[in-house]
């Protein structure tokens, strides 16, 4: 007897989408071919013109900052707090001893971890010293800490308000969404035209880019506290504040602590990248070299920076993992075993501090720049034989064919149909007419054309790292020595800010659209390659020892079983390579990556803040797009 049970795929309003989709998109088609004058470029008198009264609007905002209220007594009083408190910042660290400074976070890895966190914490600092990269190592320190503490104090108090109030987290969550969905560099488009340029807009803008994080993992740690342990804190009496003190807290510390680790590395990635507009450190060290044209001198800034974000994580990490609930001994034997070492080298630090001068020593410092300017000459004239067909290949073979299927060969009005049809395909109508409405309006704002180039860009990177990433996941669910193996590099790739991938690969290339993809492969690659792996190994073991009783070769078996009944993992790995390719193709801008990452900085370069905020909201739109999309499908992929 057959199931009557409907399987997914054919329900009856699959077929019923499937036709309204190809009326729909075969009546624009015809209607965009009868008026090809009106159909074929995005109509620029269409445009709504928000450059020029945000132009103006910054104009009156720069002769009226000294006299208008709103300046002179909310936003000018925080900019001068947040700046005296960053510069302050920056004067004590620079005022320590380095030997201080470097023995100050050896001590911490060593508390936290031990002797390897703590000679990996104090090399990782030492080495920035060697480069003769201490100072901006110390701002981009000071910046950072700053922001995280502000981040910290804001998100970890929403949190707790939300894990509190159903309706307040109701109502942040799709702010909440939006936040995490913008790339991070949109974020310092209107912080520029209200708190100028340097350290402030940085600040503010990655106070915005992180706390988003904490927010959730300290609601998602409080709601996730056992009823029992609640429960019995109102059985003793407690009050609603002992117990979010006394119980709650407590027990939600390792998410708030998971939160903590996310907050540092989001923050180190967004202050390198308001290097862009002033803010000095390691991530103006780059910027500057990128300009330039200075590989060598990129690169070091960029391996120090690698360094302090692999320091801060690991001992964020190791925060997080510490037992609070474990017992310690307190006994005054096991207190000196535990702290006289540590105590001993302090104390001969410091009289070391009284001999080495303050601050590092030139006569150390070992610069790898111009040996790693050599080295990529060498590469440069020794492997055009790999470059040059690769380089070629990606432009001619898949980005120039996408644009021009974006740009000239279909119309507007049916680039918008078919995203529309897609949307309502994998989702419903309403997902359908708000991604029609969100084109047509990026349209509205003039920025059609470098809209569809920077897409066309996503489709072809999203594309190369899903060929990539998809196959190196599955064969490192099947061998756990690839895993193995994979794993540091993995870890590395995720660790390293966005910001630096930039870095080794226009080393190799000129400048233009094929640096930014491939830094956009790296950054993307893990994510797919790991989420591909997970889901993989989480298929339940009796259903692939079923397949393999029945005779299924290994090929079979994943073909058939692990990759079908995995497909949600691997369709939500998709959602979130393409939203790291689109943060990393609008940072490529900086490399000669046309689309509207270029339309931002150049808007941002010039004082042009309308340019940039109509190429900014393009970005978000695009994002919110393709975000919503992804997801919907993912969710459609859940049910084998």
């Amino acid at each position: 007897m057959s199931s009557t049970l409907p399987t997914r795929g054919v329900f009856p309003s699959q077929p019923i989408k499937i036709i309204v989709t190809f009326i729909l998109l075969s009546l624009i088609y015809i209607i965009s071919q009868a008026f090809p004058d009106q159909t074929g470029i995005f109509p620029t008198d269409w445009n709504l013109g928000l450059r020029e009264p945000i132009d103006q609007f910054q104009d009156w905002l720069i002769r009226n900052r000294s006299t208008y209220p709103l300046f002179a007594y909310t936003i000018d009083p925080i900019r001068s707090g947040v700046d005296i408190a960053v510069r302050g910042l920056e004067t004590g660290l620079a005022a320590l001893p380095w030997v201080v400074l470097v023995s100050v976070f050896g001590l911490a890895g060593y508390v936290l971890s031990g002797w390897r966190l703590a000679l990996g914490s104090a090399l990782s600092l030492f080495i920035c010293g060697l480069f003769g990269l201490w100072l901006p190592s110390l701002q981009t320190l000071a910046l950072m800490s700053f922001s995280v503490l502000l981040s910290l104090a804001i998100g970890i108090t929403i949190g707790v308000l939300c894990a509190l109030n159903n309706r307040l987290e109701r109502a942040l969550s799709p702010i909440l969404d939006a936040m995490q969905t913008m790339p991070a560099f949109v974020y310092l488009i209107p912080v520029v035209l209200f708190f100028g340029v340097a350290r402030v807009p940085a600040v503010i803008a990655t106070i915005i880019y992180a706390v988003p994080p904490v927010i959730r993992l300290v609601n998602l740690g409080i709601r996730e506290v056992q009823p029992a342990a609640v429960e019995a804190g109102r059985a003793f009496g407690g009050t609603r504040w002992q117990l979010l003190t006394k119980v709650q807290l407590p027990l939600a510390l390792p998410a708030i602590l998971a939160g903590v680790n996310q907050t540092i590395m989001m923050a180190l990635g967004m202050v390198v990248i308001a290097a862009m507009v002033g803010a000095s450190g390691l991530g103006r060290e780059v910027f500057l070299a990128l300009q330039r044209l200075k590989v060598g001198q990129a690169f070091e800034a960029g391996l120090a920076i690698v360094l302090l974000a692999i320091m801060l994580d690991r001992l964020s990490e190791a925060l997080g993992n510490i037992d609070l609930t474990a017992s310690r001994d307190p006994s005054p034997q096991a207190w000196r075993r535990r702290w006289a070492v540590p105590l001993g080298l302090m104390g001969l630090v410091l009289a070391a501090a009284l001999v080495l001068p303050r601050e590092f020593p030139e006569s150390w410092q070992i610069g790898i720049r111009d040996g790693v300017d050599v080295a990529i000459a060498w590469l440069r004239d020794h492997a055009t034989a790999l470059t040059d067909p690769l380089n070629e290949g990606l432009i001619n073979y898949l980005l120039n064919p996408m644009r021009e299927l974006l740009w000239t060969i279909l119309p507007w009005p049916v680039t918008i149909a078919i995203v529309a049809a897609i949307a309502y395909f994998v989702g419903n109508w309403r997902l359908a007419v708000g991604s029609a409405i969100g084109l047509f309006f990026i349209g509205l704002f003039g920025m059609w054309e470098q809209s569809m180039e920077t897409l066309s860009q996503i489709l072809v990177t999203t594309f190369v790292t899903m060929l990539l990433a998809i196959p190196i996941g599955v064969l490192a669910s099947q061998y756990d020595t690839v895993r193995r193996v994979l794993r540091p590099m993995l870890d590395f790739l995720q660790t390293v800010p966005t910001f630096v991938y930039l870095v080794p690969v226009i080393m190799l290339f000129d400048v233009g659209r094929v640096p930014g993809l491939i830094a956009s492969v790296l950054y993307a690659i893990p994510v797919g390659i790991k989420l591909t792996d997970l889901g993989i190994r989480q298929v339940e073991p009796a259903t692939v020892e079923a397949a393999r009783a029945f005779g299924s070769t290994r090929l079979q078996t994943i073909r058939k079983v692990q990759l079908p009944l995995a497909r949600t993992a691997i369709a939500l790995s998709i959602n979130q390579m393409i939203m790291m390719v689109l943060a990393m193709v609008i940072i490529s801008g900086m490399v000669g990556g046309a689309g509207l990452g270029l339309e931002a900085i150049t808007g941002m370069a010039r004082s042009q803040t309308g340019q940039g905020i109509e190429a900014g909201l393009a970005i978000v739109i695009l994002a919110i797009i393709m975000d919503r999309i992804t997801q919907a499908w993912a969710m459609e992929r859940r049910h084998p």
